[in-house]
């Protein structure tokens, strides 16, 4: 990722977020040297040698068979994003010296997988990732309320797998490298697009903050 030093992110506290947030990631591998990308919603948990993210795939798929234990994986995970017109800029009124351009925040996260092939260690897996995504809703669904030998069957047909993470950075691209003024004019425009406060704030961020 082309990471320019005002848009660059490495402090954890402000790359979890994003994670949590968006937790269906981009999974990116090399089967034979092509590159693959599977859709994965992963957890990520702090312990004692570091950040872990945790996850399954379908048996069916033939990732397992074909990317080794210890081998490095990428996974991205993109959050909030939005076309910037030049128009809102007012330097472009005084010189037209502005282009589009796209802000975003996005953070990669590389790591060494483990696969885990028994329902010991995927059901804790496919709990936790339960119990998160339920727990808001009015009336959360459990793992347990499936019958038994249902879950048991539906845990052979799952993989899971760790991954020991070894880089993590952010791309917070926010037009930090834009004049206040500009700022300011592109916090207007994504206003009038119907974006609330908070993606504003986000993606028109002040350099120093």
């Amino acid at each position: 990722m082309y990471l320019p030093p005002h848009f660059r992110v490495d402090d954890p506290a402000l790359l979890m977020p994003v994670i949590r947030a968006h937790p269906l990631s981009v999974m990116v591998t090399l089967v034979d040297g092509v590159p693959t990308a599977d859709h994965i919603p992963v957890e990520v948990e702090s312990t004692e040698s570091g950040w872990q993210l945790r996850g399954h795939i379908a048996r069916a798929n033939p990732m397992h068979r074909h990317v080794p234990n210890g081998t490095e994986v990428l996974f991205v995970f993109r959050a909030i994003d939005a076309y910037v017109t030049p128009n809102w800029y007012p330097s472009k009124a005084l010189h037209g010296k502005a282009v589009p351009t796209w802000n975003y925040e996005a953070v990669h996260v590389r790591g060494r997988l483990h696969w885990l092939d028994n329902a010991e260690h995927t059901l804790p897996i496919v709990t936790a990732l339960t119990e998160r995504h339920e727990s808001t809703r009015p009336h959360p669904w459990a793992v347990s309320d499936a019958p038994a030998d249902y879950l048991e069957a539906m845990l052979k047909a799952i993989v899971g797998f760790t991954v020991e993470v070894t880089s993590m950075v952010g791309k917070f691209k926010a037009s930090q490298n834009r004049a206040p003024e500009d700022r300011d004019g592109l916090r207007r425009g994504l206003a009038v697009e119907g974006l609330d406060a908070q993606t504003v704030a986000a993606l028109a961020r002040d350099p120093t903050t």
